[in-house]
């Protein structure tokens, strides 16, 4: 009996739920994006690395915009920089925008991406990868991932909610707790979005209309 192929979810997508379903929805459910300041910043960097090639370097073998995919979890996408010293381990290298001393949540995001690469290196290449890096543009520095247990606990986690939300056409609702406003406020598509304009946001202003104190 043949098992049917997964329909190929893009590692981009993981990174997207981590920083909000709800945007990892209005992208690849209802294929929707905008752009604003960071996501052109992030589009002028990767149109400097996303260039296909391979060079050697102090004796590290480095390919540029690497196709990757994980037939088993059904994912892929590209690796901006896999980097391969003597023993031959890839080495994923993501870049970022920004600096590496972004707010801890959202670096996160950047690591479930990063591990996500790691699964696929490994199964195609068929070698451990214990650790990778995100480069950020902004400080021009590296910061070591290692691929620990929990996070690849994690790309599992969050693959499998994404391919729920994709089977069932559902777009997640908008974030709460405490980061949302930060997250919000830097999203490209907050005014697509609309949070605000959500039921129990609408029900809070009405009630409390008349009662400035209470906003």
């Amino acid at each position: 009996m043949s098992i049917e192929p997964l329909d190929p979810i893009p590692l981009s997508a993981l990174q997207h739920w981590c920083y909000c379903p709800r945007q990892c929805g209005l992208i690849h459910l209802e294929q929707a994006f905008d752009d604003n300041v960071h996501t052109l910043r992030g589009n002028a960097l990767h149109a400097r690395v996303d260039k296909p090639g391979v060079e050697t370097t102090k004796g590290v073998r480095v390919e540029r915009a690497l196709p990757i995919w994980h037939e088993a979890l059904g994912l892929i996408g590209k690796a901006d920089v896999v980097e391969y010293g003597s023993g031959g381990t890839p080495y994923p290298v993501e870049y970022k925008q920004g600096n590496r001393h972004k707010a801890a949540a959202i670096a996160a995001c950047d690591d479930v991406q990063l591990v996500a690469q790691a699964l696929c290196l490994e199964a195609s290449s068929g070698q451990a990868v214990p650790e990778g890096a995100i480069y950020y543009a902004g400080s021009k520095r590296r910061r070591v991932v290692v691929i620990t247990a929990a996070l690849r606990q994690q790309v599992f986690d969050v693959t499998g909610a994404v391919r729920n939300m994709l089977a069932t056409g559902q777009l997640p609702p908008p974030l709460e707790g405490p980061d949302a406003t930060q997250r919000c406020r830097g999203c490209s598509l907050h005014d697509r979005c609309q949070p605000e304009a959500t039921p129990p946001i609408l029900a809070h202003l009405r009630a409390t209309l008349f009662t400035p104190d209470a906003l």
